[in-house]
């Protein structure tokens, strides 16, 4: 008896699909500007990175799923790492399509150009940022005028100064 390998019954192994046989040539009769090339190549291996992560972060959250334990514990630490996975692959999803988006704008010529002033966004922000939509001047007005989201951090040092008092008290 001849064992088959998977896949097809000609007893070939069968390959997996690269990106870009999955996902049609979307620049095909729409030329990525050679200006763009490095920054277009290197949003498509960050796309690709997040989506291969989204899968290993999914695959994470449904393993994660809680089962009912004889411990408390257990279960909550279950339930914990299972909002987690969900947590970072909500996240991800974000930077995908913000990343999708600057594909688009490549595609579209209208890359390295902000969408707030209409002005050049600085090769030194590209670089940084590659999927971003406003040049710094712009993004730091938007923040200040509070209509981008920020991730807000503690007043300097209050953390030092919260967990010092902390401290004392346990000693006292």
């Amino acid at each position: 008896m001849k064992a088959r390998s998977k896949g097809s019954g000609t007893g070939l192994q069968r390959r997996k699909a690269s990106t870009s046989e999955v996902v049609p040539n979307l620049t095909a009769g729409n030329r990525v500007d050679p200006e763009w090339q490095t920054y277009y190549d290197r949003l498509v291996e960050l796309r690709d990175y997040l989506l291969h992560s989204r899968q290993v972060l999914k695959s994470d959250a449904d393993n994660a799923t809680p089962r009912f334990s004889m411990h408390m514990a257990d279960a909550a630490t279950d339930s914990y790492d299972r909002d987690f996975a969900l947590s970072m692959l909500s996240s991800e999803q974000d930077a995908i399509y913000e990343i999708e988006q600057a594909l688009e704008r490549i595609r579209d010529e209208k890359y390295g150009i902000c969408e707030m002033t209409g002005k050049p966004i600085s090769r030194e922000r590209l670089n940084a940022i590659p999927w971003t939509r406003f040049a710094a001047d712009a993004e730091n007005d938007l923040e200040r005028r509070g209509d981008v989201a920020t991730t807000k951090l503690g007043e300097l040092e209050r953390v030092k100064k919260e967990s010092t008092a902390k401290a004392s008290e346990e000693t006292e």
